[in-house]
């Protein structure tokens, strides 16, 4: 849950802020919205607003009555129309089908009044915002009134007085008395308006000096379109779209008749405020064209604006719908336009998963896209109706209903949708003062029934008692209101500051380009050139002249590579070598010699311009995980022989290159993922007998340095609150990383955790995993056997053991991966997670001690939009910080950091080096890479100046010379005498001619 990037600068604000704050609005220009925020810069806008909420934030919980309450017939309350359709007998097949098992006793809120209060007390809400059962107050709808029902919400009310917390109340929240669809035919009847009055100021009376915040309904659109449109919902009648939109009209002048109610006769007195609670989804073009902003401004007038126009602008619903629905639409005569509109007082929304991707109607999407962006629907309400005040009082996502207590999903999507209103807020001008988590407490989630949970608080619904059990997100929430939203913490901002003289700055190339084609020069044929008929040159057979020995400079595809990585000013630059096409029989019995001469040569290059080549002897690539098909057929790595092989061809390397070669990589990303227990057992003992290999026959004479590069994403526990989740965390860093790691750089055996896990399983379930075990002599073959700890780390990953998606969950190790929605992604969707690689680095130094580390591959993908090399040059940016922040706050021995990857030819969407029409051409990344070498970090202006010594190029052919100092000095001395000698000779021989003439 830490953050992913710095605060934004007050310049970059300041951008954001012109590029569109809301104005005065009127209808239609809500749809400059769309163009507005595809504008907006990228990523930067994108980014995790670390920010608080204005002084004075409202912030909540809210429920409803029938989905808590329970107690349906209890002390004489009636039924609702919630009641009739859960409770409807089984129905004949083709007829509309039964709805799900109801609220009869739900969370037994009606029972359980002080345990609620006490979970307010807990989180620390400001209000709480519920609804009024009106078949508990009035059980047929109208007179006589309940005195239990009175006297249940009067001690609801008396309580939240006593904890200080403001209550907002809901007089209609679906729930419908049954009498008065059974009576009069529910919102379909015109006198249904007048009712709802008379029910509003009973409750105006009764509750109106202890409330400050009234809404007449919730979400009129679902009780219209589903109750008396399609007969999803209860009263569940279909009388397709014209009854729909004749209740909705009803709804409409309820609605006013109330507020005018209120505001005529209660506001002097009770000093409160009315509004509608509407919801709304949000809408996206397939592609930014004005026919289909138009389809996206459509759907939003017909889901909300059907509502919100009438009251927030002009008493009439939207000209599209005018336009599209005339014949269906009921009509408003002038004095109701005017009587409908400006009836709220603010604007009161509701958006989540009630009506998102469930209750809207597909062809209210007009073949658009539907989205979950808070931000943009708050921005286009605000340029819609006036920037008026809102209050979000619904907002949240829903979990499984078999989700217990670490409901990580949960909290994410709350922290996305909380962190945009915080963005509409401070980016965008909008006027939100409050907020309010749904739910609660987990209860009866309308036609989810109870397949999903969206409280705060646990319910056991199989219990008797029903008692509260605070979820992970009750943490979370709490933690936010204390600190009233995201403030910035010091962990959070980036640091100035250099790397040492030495460090490492390089790039990866998995496998350099190889083309072995012989230069013009090297041709021994002779030509003539037919200057009178063909023009041409012509091949005379038979004639040959003396063949010229091969160069390194014949190779034109070397030249190119190295120019570029000189461009980048990089000083290593890390590719692995193909054992598959070196030795294509897995032995040395055939030996491709001009690969090899082509890789020396690549490597003598480097060093003449100061660039040091770091080498692996083997990556896996999908084809044959790019062994010889000589091994890869009998079994790779899980057959034994393989351990041999690969010993003897590091052999062959390391006698060949390994003058060149200073820093070797056995193996580079064994993909723990596609590896069997036996393939890796075998894989680390290949590997340490080739450092021991190296460490006896080559170290002293060459003098360089080998270890192996893992793959090393950092795992991070989805709730971090939750104990589970963080064993859970713990435990797939030793099966990612400490599986290969802990034998070699700790204890050498395998991580206790691994095999206790394994073991445990074993014993359970019908697996049948086995994890080798080591000899006391191949433990001590293999512990110690590395020079550095080298790792590649792309991207952070959360864990937790609540089982939510079953595609995303692990059943071996019992493990479930969950997206944080507020991270930024890649185009292949990787999360872009910087403070990942410094928890890595500490976690590293933990467990191993001071080994030196280098991180030899960190990288992003993009595509072919140039402005995802935006993304790139933040990663690299962001990355390099925290690694910054390793070495200078944690004392993490950090060596080297190398950039994924060299270009997009081998890499393609990875590379610093765009690849178009056979030429190469730097990315912004590449260049903003450099900028960061040159200056070794980011220095400020309290850094110290860096002063390095100039580095001199490795010369491995000097060696000769300078160990023979002496001799080369006693050469030097007679070469010198003899040119004397004969300079003199000449000269004298020449002054006794002349004498003689």
């Amino acid at each position: 849950m830490a953050p992913v990037a710095p605060l934004l600068s007050p310049l970059l604000l300041l951008l954001l802020l012109l590029l569109g704050r809301p104005l005065l609005g009127a209808p239609g220009e809500g749809a400059g919205t769309w163009s507005r925020f595809a504008r907006l810069p990228y990523p930067q806008d994108q980014l995790f607003l670390h920010d608080t909420f204005p002084d004075g934030f409202l912030w909540g919980a809210g429920s409803a009555a029938y989905q808590t309450e329970g107690g349906w017939r209890q002390d004489g309350k009636g039924a609702s129309v919630w009641d009739a359709f859960a409770h409807r007998p089984a129905t004949p097949p083709g007829s509309h089908p039964p709805g799900p098992a109801g609220g009869d006793v739900a969370s037994d809120s009606y029972n359980n009044l002080f345990r609620d209060a006490e979970a307010l007390r807990r989180l620390g809400v400001s209000h709480y915002r519920f609804s009024l059962a009106w078949a508990r107050l009035l059980p047929n709808g109208t007179a006589p009134l309940s005195p239990a029902g009175l006297a249940h919400y009067r001690r609801l009310l008396g309580r939240l007085r006593d904890l200080g917390v403001e209550p907002v109340v809901t007089l209609y929240h679906w729930d419908l008395p049954q009498g008065l669809q059974d009576a009069f035919g529910g919102w379909a009847s015109p006198v249904l308006p007048q009712l709802f009055r008379d029910y509003a100021e009973l409750c105006f009376r009764h509750f109106g000096g202890q409330v400050r915040y009234w809404l007449t309904m919730d979400n009129p659109y679902v009780v219209a379109w589903h109750g008396y449109g399609t007969g999803r919902l209860p009263p569940g009648v279909r009388g397709g779209p014209r009854l729909g939109y004749r209740a909705a009209h009803h709804l409409l002048q309820a609605h006013a008749k109330v507020w005018h109610l209120y505001n005529d006769h209660f506001r002097p007195t009770q000093r409160g405020k009315v509004s509608i609670a509407l919801s709304s989804h949000w809408i996206k073009p397939q592609r930014m064209t004005e026919k289909n902003i138009k389809e996206c401004q459509k759907s939003l007038d017909f889901v909300l604006g059907w509502f919100a126009k009438p009251i927030f602008i002009d008493g009439d619903y939207p000209e599209s719908m005018r336009s599209n629905v005339s014949s269906l639409l009921p009509e408003f005569s002038e004095a109701e336009k005017k009587y409908i509109k400006g009836t709220a007082d603010f604007f009161a929304l509701s958006f989540g998963a009630t009506l998102s991707f469930q209750l809207l109607d597909s062809h209210m999407k007009f073949q658009q896209l539907e989205s979950i962006s808070l931000r943009q629907l708050l921005y286009w309400i605000s340029r819609e109706y006036n920037n008026p005040q809102i209050f979000i009082v619904e907002n949240s996502w829903f979990v499984s209903g078999s989700t217990k207590r670490d409901d990580a999903k949960y909290i994410y999507y709350l922290k996305k949708f909380i962190m945009e209103t915080l963005k509409a807020i401070r980016y965008d001008g909008v006027n939100v003062f409050g907020y309010t988590v749904w739910s609660l407490l987990d209860g009866f989630e309308w036609h989810r029934g109870y397949s999903i949970r969206r409280g705060l608080f646990y319910v056991d619904f199989q219990s008797h008692d029903k008692k509260l059990m605070p979820k992970s997100s009750v943490l979370f929430y709490q933690k936010l209101i204390e600190k009233n939203g995201f403030p910035p913490l010091p962990e959070n901002q980036p640091i100035e500051g250099n790397f040492p003289c030495g460090f490492a700055w390089g790039i990866v190339d998995n496998y350099v380009q190889v083309d072995t084609t012989p230069a013009q020069f090297l041709d021994s044929s002779v030509y003539v050139w037919d200057v009178h008929q063909t023009k041409k040159l012509i091949k005379l057979d038979g004639v040959f002249t003396s063949k010229r020995k091969r160069h390194c400079v014949d190779f034109a595809a070397i030249r190119l590579q190295i120019s570029l990585l000189q461009e980048m000013h990089v000083t290593h630059f890390h590719f692995s070598l193909k054992w598959s096409l070196i030795l294509p029989l897995g032995n040395l019995s055939l030996i491709n010699h001009t690969l090899v001469h082509y890789y020396w040569c690549f490597a003598s290059e480097l060093l003449r311009v100061n660039i040091t080549p770091v080498v692996a002897l083997w990556q896996p690539m999908a084809e044959n995980q790019e062994l010889p098909v000589s091994l890869a057929k009998y079994g790779a790595w899980e057959n034994p022989e393989t351990i041999q092989a690969f010993v003897e061809y590091a052999k062959f390397c390391f006698t060949n290159l390994g003058d060149h070669v200073k820093f070797w990589i056995t193996m580079n990303e064994p993909s723990v993922k596609n590896l069997t227990y036996t393939a890796g057992h075998n894989l680390l003992k290949a590997h340490a007998k080739t450092w021991h290999l190296y460490d006896k026959e080559f170290r002293r004479s060459q003098k360089g340095k080998l270890s192996i590069a893992l793959q090393a994403d950092w795992v991070e526990p989805a709730c971090p609150f939750s104990r589970n989740d963080q064993e859970v965390a713990a435990r797939i860093l030793e099966f990612d990383i400490g599986w290969l790691a802990e034998p070699i750089f700790g204890n050498g055996d395998y991580p206790q955790v691994m095999r206790a896990w394994l073991h445990q399983r074993n014993s359970v379930d019908l697996y049948n995993f086995h994890l080798p075990y080591f000899s006391e002599d191949e433990k001590k073959l293999i512990q110690g056997s590395f020079d550095f700890f080298a790792l590649s780390h792309y991207t952070t990953t959360l864990v937790g053991w609540e089982k939510e998606d079953a595609l995303k969950y692990d059943h071996y190790l019992e493990v479930q991966m969950i997206n944080d929605i507020t991270w930024l992604h890649s185009p292949n969707r990787a999360a872009v997670v910087p403070w990942g690689l410094r928890k890595l680095l500490k976690w590293i130094k933990s467990k191993y001690g001071d080994v030196p580390i280098y991180v030899m591959a960190n990288g992003i993908d993009d595509d072919q939009n140039m402005v995802h090399d935006k993304l790139r040059v933040y990663y690299i940016q962001n990355y390099i910080n925290e690694a910054l922040k390793a070495y200078t706050l944690d004392n993490v021995n950090l060596r080297g950091y190398f950039v994924y990857s060299f270009n997009d030819k081998t890499a393609p969407k990875y590379g610093l080096y765009s690849y178009v029409a056979n030429q190469y051409k730097p990315k912004p990344s590449m260049k903003h890479y450099r900028e960061i070498i040159d200056n070794s970090g980011f220095p400020g202006p309290e850094t110290p100046e860096l002063l390095c010594p100039e580095e001199i190029a490795s010369c491995p052919e000097c060696h000769f010379f300078r160990t023979r100092k002496s001799l080369l000095a006693f050469i030097s001395f007679i070469f010198v005498a003899f040119i004397a000698t004969i300079f003199f000779i000449t000269y004298y021989s020449r002054r006794v001619e002349r004498r003689y003439k």
